[in-house]
């Protein structure tokens, strides 16, 4: 059975039960599997593989919570550069629509690398729109070629224009196809197991864009299969003010009435969230990506999120799409917590407490792995995967921190990571993706989001 050893680490970040940071530490994997974790001088001195990692601070993998890989084509847009959600939203639909299965895969490829070279090894994305022979199966097929753990989200909208709702007709599904195609793709690729690299989640974009129906009918099946459900919810003070008028309840509410609460359940961005309704995702332990880029891009606001960490809401990060953050990169995402939360800090009118770098880090990893329900990634333990990042301190961006070199990680400006490994597979070495072309991909990539704006 293939071992892996990594030793000597500067500082190894186990975010264990303890949140233990071991000094010249290391650990021991067999068959991508951590058995011991400890200093190096008490590790097996022998393996199958062995990284000496020195001058590396090493942490878990880290867990993104919100994607739309696809919206890596439709970057600084110009005519969506200075929009709200909304009117980003229009304006970016018309040209999602002219998506290809070709267009899907490669900027899954591009999306997923991009996260891996900033330390992420487990990404969820959520696709919505389906135009043009476009299938979920384009984007997991896609994902499977760069080795990363993956959730595929099936998303889905069905209330187009004509039904009062924000997309052209044309990118919307019938309900029944929805269902449908759901089912299909749970029984087909699905993987409950400890240590799966591919799961599905049940996920309808929004419960603005689909039907009440429809939001109850995919919690019923989500659960009659015991996966994951996941939409956004409280983006937007438009999205509150629609849910409102239209339904006579605030997003969280309208939530709890289609059963979308519970420990199986996470919200994209839950902005607009008041002190009430953290206490009701409180007790439901409902789950939150937190998307503070994304947040700030579109101007939709400050999540609550030391109001979440005080009442222990589940929380994890997102770098949302690549359209409303520009980019895809997990360690950015978590400097960014850290930073906004301490503007919202400023404005609050009791003095409290500031996210710290290593909770931003634990946001980052633990809190993500959490909000997936995955007890099996998001700490560096024995019994848990052998998903990690390591950073090398000696770079030029990190001199002068080495005082305390894992809040640098979070501090300074965020770096690439330098070694990738997703269940003890390296997919990433010296920096280099290991598992693609990317300056073929970026070529291909580019190619397309040129015909897609015409």
């Amino acid at each position: 059975m293939p071992t892996l050893l990594v030793r000597h680490a500067k500082v190894l970040v186990t975010m264990n039960d303890r949140r233990e940071e071991i000094l010249d530490g290391g650990f021991f994997a067999r068959e991508g599997w951590i058995e011991q974790v400890g200093l190096s001088t008490a590790l097996p001195q022998a393996a199958d593989e062995v990284l000496d990692l020195t001058g590396h601070v090493v942490i878990p993998g880290m867990v993104n919570t919100h994607h739309h890989l696809y919206q890596t084509l439709t970057r600084a847009v110009p005519a969506a550069q200075d929009a709200d959600l909304f009117h980003w939203l229009t304006t970016l639909y018309p040209i999602w629509a002219r998506m290809t299965p070709q267009a899907i895969r490669v900027s899954t490829q591009v999306g997923l690398a991009e996260l891996a070279l900033s330390g992420c090894t487990t990404a969820c994305d959520h696709l919505y729109i389906f135009p043009n022979g476009v299938r979920l199966d384009d984007e997991i097929e896609a994902a499977q070629q760069i080795g990363m753990r993956f959730h595929a989200s099936r998303g889905s909208m069905s209330l187009g224009e004509s039904k009062g709702g924000l997309p052209p007709d044309s990118v919307v599904e019938r309900e029944e196809d929805i269902l449908r195609d759901t089912r299909r793709l749970i029984e087909a690729y699905h993987d409950a197991r400890p240590g799966a690299m591919l799961r599905v989640v049940v996920a309808p974009c929004s419960p603005f864009s689909v039907s009440e129906g429809l939001m109850r009918e995919a919690a019923e099946l989500a659960r009659s299969y015991a996966v994951r459900l996941h939409t956004h919810l409280a983006e937007t003070k438009d999205e509150e003010r629609f849910c409102l008028e239209r339904f006579g309840r605030r997003p969280v509410g309208l939530a709890e009435d289609l059963g979308w609460v519970g420990e199986d359940v996470w919200y994209a961005h839950g902005v607009h969230i008041d002190p009430s309704e953290v206490g009701r995702l409180a007790a439901t332990h409902t789950g939150v990506a937190h998307c503070p880029s994304s947040n700030m891009r579109l101007a939709s606001g400050i999540a609550p999120v030391r109001q979440y960490l005080q009442r222990s809401v589940r929380v994890g990060l997102g770098v949302d799409g690549s359209a409303s953050n520009d980019g895809s990169h997990m360690l950015a995402e978590a400097r960014q917590a850290m930073l906004l939360d301490r503007v919202a800090a400023a404005l609050d009118p009791e003095p409290r407490a500031l996210l710290t770098g290593r909770e931003a880090l634990e946001l980052a990893t633990r809190g993500g792995a959490s909000v997936l329900g995955r007890d099996d990634i998001g700490a560096l333990t024995p019994g848990r995967c052998a998903d990690f990042a390591a950073f090398d301190m000696r770079s030029l961006a990190y001199a002068g921190s080495l005082h305390d070199p894992v809040a640098a990680l979070v501090f300074c400006a965020p770096q690439p990571v330098d070694h990738l490994c997703v269940h003890g597979r390296c997919i990433v070495k010296d920096r280099r993706l290991q598992t693609a072309d990317v300056p073929v991909l970026v070529e291909q990539h580019n190619r397309i989001a040129a015909d897609l704006l015409g």
